[in-house]
């Protein structure tokens, strides 16, 4: 899995110009899955995404957790992060996970995040076409692979 982790003052997400989930302060977190994830790399990344200290403490310093400052999440599925791009000029998806295999994944990431956070997760609608509005706070932006473990 790979994972697009923005720090954000709001963000929300709409389909056919009708906002379907938007969140405050928190996290927005865009997902890619690829044929070769399984749950384990949903558990690995869940417990990542909530333990991320990318939130300012009293001091200013990037030291608290999205789990510490009450923030919200946010979860959009995004297939095209796993392009690929070595040879010409159209991306490749090959990597990307097919639905069958990355919905079941995608759900349970949500679940787990859920579970985690003890809050609801805010979501897209997995192969939609979505227009995502976010504020990046700070910014922050980090990028996580599952399969790369840093």
């Amino acid at each position: 899995m790979r994972a697009v982790i923005q720090r954000v003052s709001k963000a929300s997400v709409s389909i056919e110009n009708k906002i379907k989930s938007e969140i405050g302060p928190g996290l927005l977190v865009f997902i890619g899955i690829e044929e070769a994830d399984d749950i384990m790399d949903a558990e690995w990344l869940s417990n990542k995404i909530v333990q991320l200290r990318i939130f300012n403490d009293s001091h200013r310093v990037m030291n608290l957790s999205v789990l510490e400052t009450g923030g919200e999440i946010m979860v959009i599925s995004q297939f095209t992060l796993h392009a690929k791009t070595k040879k010409g000029n159209r991306p490749s998806y090959i990597k990307a996970a097919r639905p069958e295999k990355a919905i079941p994944l995608y759900n349970g990431l949500i679940e787990m995040l859920s579970k985690l956070s003890k809050k609801q997760i805010a979501t897209g609608e997995f192969g939609a076409m979505m227009d995502i509005n976010l504020v990046n706070n700070g910014p922050v932006t980090i990028i996580i692979d599952t399969k790369e473990k840093e």
